[in-house]
């Protein structure tokens, strides 16, 4: 059965982040986890893992068990690790990773979105590759330059830096401008009759960012660009994962879901375990309080 806290349902859309199975313990998990029902639908919104073979093992075993896979990149899936033998870089290894995704049925940012018809649809899926621009940056500071340079000097700098590399772009954020124009032209093109759930590794707003346990890290997460996505495009839900910090919360009256599983060292400091797959459609009771 899956690991989730919802009763044995036909047909939902569930959703987890950050497997991060190079870690025997979520690999492990990950392997434990099975539909409810064979209708259900899976998202899968990044950082699955570093290297093309692991990141091809799990989308194999998730898609062989899911009626559909919704997949988007997180930043660990666009690392170029020295130990990966495929030392594709930037755009080469993103397009290689959504052919493999392609070839296991999964759908990923480049195909056509799909519609989810069951409980509570029918809802326009969207799943999207927007990177981050260093807009996420601390009030003290104008400029990425000096964004950065506070960063180093608070030794909270992103792994990204080093491995993360934005070919042919010339930057990172180059990179991001790009998705973010051509991304958001194919949103447009989604029947405005429609509602949507967006799906993007980063966080499409700031807000969740004002918890990080180290607020420079915040450059590495996103983009202003995207802030009024999720009202511009109707969206019934926003799903997203790299913070690490698994919770639902609502912005402008739309259900945002971080829906991280995370590293087992993050578990044990909480002293939380995996709390399964987040239910996103049909929509579950509403908390009590909104943030």
């Amino acid at each position: 059965m899956s690991r989730t806290d919802s009763p044995v349902s036909p047909g939902r859309l569930l959703a987890v982040s950050d497997v991060h199975v190079a870690y025997p313990e979520n690999r492990r998990m990950v392997e434990d986890i099975a539909p409810g029902s064979s209708d259900d639908w899976l998202i899968l919104a990044g950082d699955v893992a570093e290297t093309i073979a692991d990141i091809e093992t799990t989308l194999k075993q998730l898609s062989g068990r899911f009626a559909k896979v919704v997949w988007v990149p997180g930043n660990h899936e666009l690392w170029t690790p020295k130990q990966d033998p495929v030392q594709l870089r930037g755009e080469q290894r993103y397009r290689h990773l959504v052919e493999i995704a392609r070839g296991l049925g999964v759908v990923t940012p480049e195909d056509p979105y799909p519609v989810w018809e069951g409980a509570g649809g029918p809802v326009v899926v969207a799943p999207l590759f927007v990177l981050y621009d260093y807009t996420f940056r601390p009030a003290e500071t104008a400029t990425k330059e000096e964004a950065l340079a506070l960063a180093r000097e608070s030794g909270i700098v992103c792994t990204d830096e080093w491995v993360l590399h934005p070919d042919p772009y010339p930057t990172i954020d180059a990179w991001c401008r790009a998705r973010v124009a051509q991304t958001r032209a194919r949103l447009g093109d989604i029947d405005p009759t429609m509602p949507t759930v967006l799906v993007n590794h980063w966080p499409l707003v700031r807000q969740p960012t004002a918890v990080l346990r180290y607020p420079t890290f915040a450059l590495w997460c996103g983009t202003t660009s995207t802030a009024d996505w999720h009202t511009r495009f109707r969206a019934s839900a926003v799903v997203y994962g790299h913070l690490h910090i698994p919770r639902t919360t609502w912005y402008d009256d739309v259900r945002f879901e971080e829906v991280s599983m995370g590293y087992p060292r993050e578990r044990a400091a909480w002293g939380t375990p995996w709390s399964g797959l987040r239910q996103i459609l049909p929509f579950p009771a509403p908390p009590a309080r909104r943030d």
